[in-house]
């Protein structure tokens, strides 16, 4: 079985979001999503507007996930990718190069990202 690996904050869930997880799950059998803890994401200076549980349960419901992990630091990929046993570790492509050293341990892919679409923007818009 081939597992595949990809973090996230999930918030505000919109098409660029599924696409990605419709896209990492077609480069395996069985997709782990590392999802931001509402304590990562203090440290990294974002706020989500769904709390923690509300996300995993959200992301849970997608067909394409197949298991939900929690990321606290930066850190833990390389922990996560072995004792997970992955194969392809995937971000979005605005990530490009930033993840490389991970190619020790698995196959490490950039996805475009979807135009015109992001959390950023929706949040800009409804002024959130």
């Amino acid at each position: 079985m081939k597992k595949v690996l990809t973090y996230g904050t999930f918030d505000l869930l919109h098409k660029g979001h599924i696409n990605i997880l419709k896209r990492a799950k077609d480069l395996g059998d069985y997709l782990v999503v590392g999802l931001s803890s509402d304590e990562f994401n203090a440290i990294k200076d974002k706020k989500a507007y769904h709390n923690f549980e509300d996300r995993k349960f959200i992301l849970e419901a997608i067909k394409y996930v197949d298991e939900v992990i929690k990321e606290d630091t930066w850190g833990q990929k390389i922990e996560d990718i072995k004792k997970h046993n992955i194969d392809v570790f995937v971000m979005g492509d605005d990530w490009e190069n930033k993840f490389d050293e991970l190619k020790e341990f698995c196959e490490v892919i950039y996805l475009p990202r979807t135009k015109e679409i992001s959390t950023t923007l929706i949040k800009d818009e409804l002024k959130l």
